[in-house]
């Protein structure tokens, strides 16, 4: 079992340092969890890596709970929850901060408003590939129309995200599957 300061230190490390997210971050996590403190043998990092990616959300903060449960129990799971959180709270405090108190600087004004549109074509962009994948799964005719029935539900009608989320949830539980080799 290992003490809480080891657990707080070895996910307050990863967290620091793996910038970028989960690909960033899962190496350090196993070098702090199966190398240095030796919380877990490879194997069973494995299997919890298997399934907090099957889980929604950050998958950090799923296996750092998971990990900081089975090591130090109900107070493992806080002090591994605050340890791999912390360092980006603290970070984005920092940095907003620094950008309220620069805000009025050209060369800031400039970086903000440069953000925009080069989120909005990766955003388009990642829209794109989703349409292409929904053509090996559901074919042209039914991605297109889940895509205008998601766009017009959203912003036409004003319906929230979720609950498209939601209508598409429940329509892939109830309705059949399509079959293989079938292609629109």
């Amino acid at each position: 079992m290992a003490s809480q300061k080891e657990i707080f230190v070895a996910f307050f490390r990863s967290g620091i340092l793996g910038f970028g997210g989960g690909p960033s971050a899962i190496p350090l996590v196993k070098k702090e969890v199966v190398d240095t403190f030796q919380m877990m043998t490879d194997e069973e990092f494995a299997e919890v890596l298997a399934i907090g990616n099957t889980l929604p959300g950050p998958i950090i903060t799923k296996m750092a709970g998971y990990i900081g449960y089975r090591t130090g129990g109900w107070i493992g799971l806080i002090n591994v929850l605050i340890a791999s959180v912390l360092p980006t709270v603290l970070l984005m405090i920092l940095f907003l901060a620094a950008l309220k108190q620069l805000k009025d600087f050209d060369f800031v004004k400039g970086m903000t408003n440069g953000v925009v549109p080069v989120v909005t074509v990766m955003l388009g962009l990642l829209t794109w590939d989703f349409l292409k994948k929904s053509k090996k799964s559901l074919g042209w005719k039914a991605g297109g129309f889940i895509f205008a029935a998601s766009f017009a539900g959203m912003f036409v009608i004003g319906l929230h995200p979720g609950v498209i989320i939601a209508i598409l949830f429940l329509a892939a539980l109830l309705l059949p599957a399509k079959k293989e080799g079938k292609d629109e």
